[in-house]
């Protein structure tokens, strides 16, 4: 398993423990408003529904950090994940903002290639 796709894939679950403490906590604090470009009336409206989407970010990050802690023998948990947060990414990135793509997809889909390089 290749040292620079291990940590590539520790950076999409990083990524991902980052858009968790977002969604499910700062969604309607100042960052998080800034982040998402929200006013205070959506943010508050729509808080609920971004800390659901947070707890699947959590997920996603949790199952890349178990697929690392499983060393050589997490390979397939790490594509099943990466896989994952590559189609979010894309779907985002088709749905709500381009910017998905780059932070959330392409990371994912780098991490994929050096993973099955």
């Amino acid at each position: 398993m290749s040292t620079v796709a291990n940590i590539v894939i520790a950076l999409v679950a990083l990524l991902h423990l980052w858009f968790l403490v977002l969604e499910m906590f700062l969604w309607d604090k100042p960052i998080g408003r800034r982040t998402f470009g929200l006013t205070a009336e959506f943010a508050t409206a729509s808080k609920v529904l971004a800390a659901n989407q947070g707890l699947y970010n959590g997920f996603l990050a949790a199952g890349l950090i178990w697929g690392l802690s499983l060393g050589s023998n997490g390979a397939c948990v790490k594509i099943f994940f990466l896989g994952c947060v590559l189609i979010a990414g894309i779907y985002g990135g088709l749905t709500a903002s381009r910017k998905i793509l780059l932070v959330q997809a392409l990371p994912a889909l780098l991490g994929l290639i050096l993973l099955l390089a």
